[in-house]
């Protein structure tokens, strides 16, 4: 795992950083390499991905972002990206897999409602996404609008979102 993140850290060549983060991704399905990962600053490392301007690298960082996220401790480091990643869900390709893989780690991330507050911004968007996605999409976008609509805190938020 240490190798991974340090190649990941080394190269600019998307295909390599494609193939590591797909194992990153695949490692994470481990709890306790959920926890080495972690340990070994892989977060960041991986968290630094979304800003990648290759779509595929930045939709393989945010798959293994969401594996990752399955962890209370890791979720209190991925959220600090939230607000990225609510952006690259926003200009992502409509139905994208990048827009899914987003979807899916702010799934993960609005479980509880610690982070809920980081999303606001982003309810246009999800409303948006929910009347003119694929059925793929708009089942995401749910996913995530359920978890905000369970806190009495968003309430307000939800409803006078614009459209």
């Amino acid at each position: 795992l240490q190798k991974l993140i340090h190649l990941l850290q080394a190269t600019d060549d998307p295909l390599i950083q494609e193939q590591a983060l797909v194992t990153l991704s695949n490692s994470a399905a481990f709890s306790v390499n959920q926890d080495t990962i972690r340990n070994l600053d892989g977060l960041s490392v991986i968290g630094g991905m979304l800003s990648d301007c290759v779509p595929k690298v930045k939709e393989k960082a945010l798959n293994a972002l969401n594996n990752l996220s399955m962890n209370i401790k890791n979720q209190e480091d991925i959220q600090v990206y939230i607000t990225q990643v609510c952006r690259n869900v926003e200009s992502a390709p409509l139905n994208s897999d990048l827009q899914l893989a987003g979807l899916r780690l702010l799934t993960n991330m609005s479980v509880t409602s610690d982070y809920h507050h980081k999303m606001i911004n982003s309810i246009p968007c999800f409303l948006h996404l929910l009347s003119e996605g694929t059925e793929r999409t708009q089942i995401q976008v749910l996913k995530v609008l359920v978890n905000l609509s369970a806190n009495p805190a968003m309430t307000r938020h939800l409803l006078r979102a614009q459209v």
